[in-house]
């Protein structure tokens, strides 16, 4: 496959690992197990937005990216979104605490991990072995929005949130 284009759906074997939230587990320093999330089956029936990034707790990662989807995530909901995820290279341990340490101790984004960067290698976004920085809108399984930053590394242009708004 190559890059996602408006109308594309996600590969079949589309699988992310993530931990999700247990209210018994409050700490930062404490997680759960991980579980398998196949986001075809999954968001099927959902408009989701899925933002990735080269690796949590980076510089632009943590400074501009994640904080502005955080700070939009009410007028994402009320566009219609019912998922938002991020997801990078990184082991779903560390994607869970990151997603703690940030102020996100439920499931209103969802922190996944893509073991290998085997969905970004397949659309052609990474950066080495990491995941680029990209942002994808999914409508009931189908690609409404693909956008992968140029300069993947600082640029946080056509992935950040207001861009995303601005495509719903």
């Amino acid at each position: 496959m190559s890059a996602p284009k408006v109308g594309d759906s996600l590969p079949a074997d589309t699988v992310f690992s993530y931990i999700p939230y247990t209210p018994e587990i409050e700490s930062v320093a404490v997680c759960g197990m991980p579980i398998n999330l196949n986001a075809n089956k999954e968001w099927a029936d959902k408009k989701v937005v899925l933002f990735a990034l080269p690796g949590a707790f980076t510089p632009s990662c943590s400074a501009s990216h994640l904080p502005g989807f955080i700070e939009k995530l009410p007028e994402l909901k009320a566009k219609g979104v019912d998922v938002v995820a991020c997801v990078s290279f990184n082991d779903a341990y560390v994607m869970s605490g990151w997603g703690k340490v940030n102020g996100v101790k439920d499931d209103s984004i969802l922190f996944l991990c893509d073991p290998e960067a085997s969905l970004s290698k397949k659309f052609g976004w990474t950066i080495g072995e990491r995941t680029s920085r990209y942002a994808l809108v999914i409508d009931h399984g189908k690609i409404t929005y693909a956008a992968v930053e140029e300069s993947p590394n600082f640029n946080v242009t056509v992935t950040s949130a207001d861009s995303v708004l601005a495509a719903l």
